[in-house]
């Protein structure tokens, strides 16, 4: 077996330098810790710990004075800035080419414009880039940016940036700037990928094309080495994508006389290494000799050859030419065979790029010239009939099949599975039933097959019943390991007076009205919209309705935490008043949280109603009085900043007034500390 390694195969530039720097820290017995897994390789990362590099997921999980290196995919702002005031130093191994990227996002907000990346959501060098910019949006592949664009109203006339993620192929790149291009008047689109990613894509592509097998080394939740895998998928129908020598799997591999071997960036030389000789070993096992063929004589060779062949049997042969119109054949008889171009496949594929001169082929013959002494072959039909064993096998055992949507068909779609045609009832597509059929065209879907008429030649499946079933698998793991507290990241699924529902992952929950914010807001799309992609957590649940409670406001944001870390009982606030009511006024202190000035503290002479003094608006200075922590009630006085007011000259009988200052605390108040009116006790005084 001849094993052909690309050139670029292992550690890129970024990596190579983050594993160097963290080796020389280590080296110098530092106490230092990794925010995240250094590279995306189990190997690296578990010798790494074995010498001391921690691995941490948060900041604040940092030791104090302990080293925090970053890695190649870089960080958020906020999160070197957190290191920063935390006072741990940090060694900043954030890729280059990565860096560039942050500096193009950050000019782009700071310019008002809008940032589109192009990359896996969720990815820590995608997270990273998006922590350097105010407005912007993922998508993983142009189909998903299509969609958004098309029902994001006057995105069009709107400053857009695009960059893309270090490790993506070309073509998904492409054919999002272009896109772009057509649906955006004002935009920047910079082309982010890395040379070397680029490089070594296209060297995979074009040994995978050459070769019988691929093998590709990687990590399994690595971008680039997940990309390299799929690119030689499509050019080499038996793909390999390991982490380690274990995982190989050499019997399949021996099958084949050229096999080509790649790796991700963050694949060690030494990973590498150990692959190439374990494929290496394959050369060196005494394959068993076959039995001994009878040698035939001339007479039996001679019968062979005027072999007669019938309509309908299967043929082997050597294909001995290719014109554009048909592929030549030698079966070995008097019949000299022939595939026409249209009977190869159905697949679209060239039929130069599928086979050459020398290939052995199968196929089934069609027609029989005796006069001639030709025959008609079809590879497709062999195919085909291949295919309907393997839809009938899957009709009975239940067995999921991939297939691409070929067509709209009345009453349904049309899904080409391993050459055979299978009807998808729309009930069946799990589209909405107002939705257009017409958008599954040329995608990959999954399905079972309900109904197979071989005689008539009809096959009928159903998408419906796969999705069902894995939202159903998903649903119940959620119940599984639900628990108060966990955290998921969701998409708003619907909007009510009372509250937003979000899916969590095939299962939805509902976020209510008062855990949406800590501020005033009147109805939900104040702060969300169907669609939305947000983090909630739960609050609470009930197993037995199927019912999820989630939050959505930061527990950390709470404004009576706000306000007592800011203010306390003495200190002077300036105030806006929002409430006017005949015993005195409300008056928002921080957002959040309100204050109440009684009628007595609002001047320093006797008022009418607080309407002669205040308007709702009014931003004015107050003294803090008195805070009942309680409670979350915050007394205020405007009189208390005030000169007294000069003695009446003729002393007369005082009224009472209409409450003493310590009794301005009686007043309602909601959950977050907003003032919603008095209390019944203070009705009553």
């Amino acid at each position: 077996m001849n094993v052909l390694l690309a050139e670029s195969a292992g550690f890129c530039f970024g990596v190579k330098r983050s594993v160097e720097m963290a080796d020389k820290l280590l080296q110098e017995n530092q106490s230092v810790a990794s925010l995240g897994e250094l590279i995306h390789n189990e190997q690296v990362v578990r010798e790494m710990e074995a010498r001391g590099l921690r691995v941490i997921h948060d900041p604040a999980e940092a030791l104090p004075n302990e080293t925090v290196i970053i890695r190649a995919h870089g960080v958020s702002e906020q999160v070197l800035n957190q290191l920063q005031e935390q006072g741990n130093p940090v060694v900043d191994a954030t890729c280059p080419k990565v860096k560039a990227i942050h500096a193009i996002v950050r000019r782009a907000s700071e310019e008002g414009r809008f940032v589109i990346i192009v990359g896996m959501r969720h990815h820590p060098e995608v997270e990273g880039i998006r922590g350097w910019c105010q407005n912007c949006e993922i998508f993983e592949n142009a189909q998903e940016l299509e969609n958004w664009l098309e029902n994001t109203p006057n995105i069009w006339n709107k400053a857009v940036t695009m960059v893309v993620q270090t490790t993506q192929t070309q073509n998904n790149f492409d054919q999002c700037a272009k896109i772009i291009k057509k649906r955006c008047t004002n935009s920047k689109i910079s082309d982010t990928i890395c040379s070397a990613t680029s490089t070594r894509q296209k060297e995979a592509a074009d040994l995978a094309s050459r070769c019988g097998a691929m093998v590709v080394i990687g990590g399994k939740h690595s971008a680039n080495s997940i990309h390299l895998a799929k690119i030689c998928a499509e050019h080499c129908e038996h793909v390999q994508f390991i982490e380690s020598a274990e995982e190989l799997d050499l019997p399949v591999l021996k099958n084949f006389d050229t096999v080509g071997l790649t790796a991700g960036a963050s694949t060690p030389a030494w990973i590498i290494k150990e692959v190439r000789n374990k494929m290496d070993e394959l050369n060196e096992i005494k394959v068993e000799e076959a039995p001994e063929q009878k040698e035939l004589s001339f007479d039996e060779m001679l019968e062979e050859t005027l072999k007669t062949i019938y309509n309908g049997d299967k043929v082997k042969g050597v294909v001995v030419a290719i014109t554009g119109t048909e592929i030549s054949v030698d079966l070995g008889t008097k019949y000299s065979g022939f595939i026409p171009t249209s009977e190869f496949t159905d697949d679209g594929i060239k039929v130069e790029d599928a086979v050459k001169v020398g290939d052995e082929i199968e196929a089934v013959v069609v027609r029989v010239n005796d006069v001639e002494g030709t025959a008609q072959l079809s590879k497709k039909r062999l195919d085909a009939a291949k295919s309907w064993n393997d839809v009938e096998a899957a009709a009975e055992d239940g067995t999921v099949l991939e297939g691409v949507v070929t067509e709209e068909n009345k009453g349904g779609i049309v899904v080409n599975v391993k050459g055979v045609r299978v009807f998808v009832p729309a009930s069946q597509t799990d589209l909405p039933r107002e939705a257009n059929l017409s958008e599954l065209i040329k995608k990959t879907v999954r399905l079972k097959i309900t109904e197979v008429n071989k005689a008539r030649k009809r096959v009928v499946g159903s998408i419906r019943r796969v999705a069902q079933a894995e939202r159903r698998a998903r649903t119940e793991a959620i119940w599984n390991e639900i628990e108060i507290g966990k955290k998921y990241h969701g998409t708003v699924k619907s909007l009510t007076s009372y509250g937003a529902f979000v899916d969590i992952g095939g299962i939805d929950g509902m976020v209510h009205v008062s855990e949406l914010s800590w501020g005033r807001i009147h109805q939900p799309s104040e702060v969300v919209s169907v669609g939305d992609e947000i983090d909630v957590y739960v609050i609470n649940f009930d197993r037995e309705k199927r019912k999820i409670s989630l939050g959505y406001k930061d527990p950390d944001g709470n404004p009576w935490t706000v306000f007592t870390n800011k203010y306390s009982v003495g200190d002077v606030a300036q105030v806006k008043i929002v409430k006017l009511m005949e015993f005195g006024a409300f008056a928002e202190v921080v957002p959040g949280v309100d204050g109440l000035i009684h009628i007595s503290q609002i001047a320093n002479r006797r008022i009418g109603k607080p309407g002669d003094v205040l308007t709702v608006g009014d931003v004015v200075d107050a003294k803090i009085t008195a805070i009942d922590e309680e409670k979350h009630k915050v007394s205020l006085s405007i009189r208390a900043l005030s000169e007294p007011a000069p003695a009446p000259a003729v002393e007369e009988p005082v009224e009472e007034e209409a409450a003493p200052a310590e009794d301005a605390l009686v007043y309602e108040v909601s959950a977050t500390g907003e003032a919603t009116g008095v209390a019944p006790e203070a009705d009553e005084e």
